[in-house]
């Protein structure tokens, strides 16, 4: 009977996570115009079939892990909706030998998708729980390509610097300088811009190989804003 229940489980599993990918290649396909391609990369689709999602929101929670939108995980913040993680994703074009920061670790969720796709993953949590939990977490189920600091994410992480790519999974009220500072040339930074409560938009920033930098708004976008001393200081 355990055994069976055991099987039950995991088949629903299976079906959530099948589920998911569909409803990822659906919004795809409604957004497709906004987003400019008709498909992401299979590299981006592949990692978030293979990250089980499931083992990174609260376990009361877990039966609506596949649901695509946002669930909460405490502390005010939340986990993206999958079709934004994966956008985000294949926006910043990761390749295998990049070096990769992000900001806003929440539970980890991001930062495993990231790490199937890149040689490393550094990710700031001003959350100190958070950032203790997801350390734990995402060494646990083996993701050792990644390290979690905890601290304000609006000044980056210059020990490590220049980065292959940023990604920011908190609404930032303008981009921050510091990031863009810590860019390679012909690097992506990809964040969410905007007010909460009013319109946000998920911006491209690309840096020029002249040092030249070029933006984009892609998608209206709804994020927990960045909080810290230079985000969102209401909610800081």
């Amino acid at each position: 009977m355990a055994a069976e229940r055991q099987n039950d489980r995991m088949r629903d599993m299976d079906d959530g996570l099948q589920g998911m990918l569909r409803d990822i290649r659906w919004e795809v396909e409604v957004t497709r115009r906004d987003i400019g391609k008709d498909a992401l990369d299979e590299r981006v689709m592949a990692a978030m079939a293979e990250v089980p999602r499931q083992r990174f929101v609260p376990e009361a929670l877990r039966a609506l892990a596949f649901h695509n939108g946002p669930l909460t995980i405490g502390h005010g913040q939340t986990i993206s909706q999958p079709y934004i993680v994966a956008l985000m994703t294949d926006l910043l074009e990761p390749r295998p030998d990049d070096v990769i920061l992000e900001v806003g670790t929440g539970s980890g969720y991001q930062t495993a998708i990231l790490s199937r796709l890149v040689k490393q993953v550094y990710s700031l949590e001003i959350i100190a729980p958070l950032a203790a939990d997801a350390q734990a977490r995402l060494a646990e189920l083996g993701y050792d390509n990644v390290t979690v600091r905890q601290g304000d994410g609006y000044a980056g992480l210059p020990e490590h610097a220049p980065y292959d790519g940023i990604i920011v999974t908190a609404a930032a009220p303008h981009v921050p300088p510091p990031l863009v500072d810590q860019l390679k040339p012909g690097a992506r930074l990809v964040i969410p811009v905007g007010l909460p409560g009013w319109s946000q938009e998920l911006r491209v920033v690309e840096k020029r190989p002249d040092g030249g930098i070029r933006e984009r708004d892609v998608l209206g976008v709804a994020f927990v804003p960045l909080t810290g001393g230079h985000g969102h200081p209401e909610r800081g």
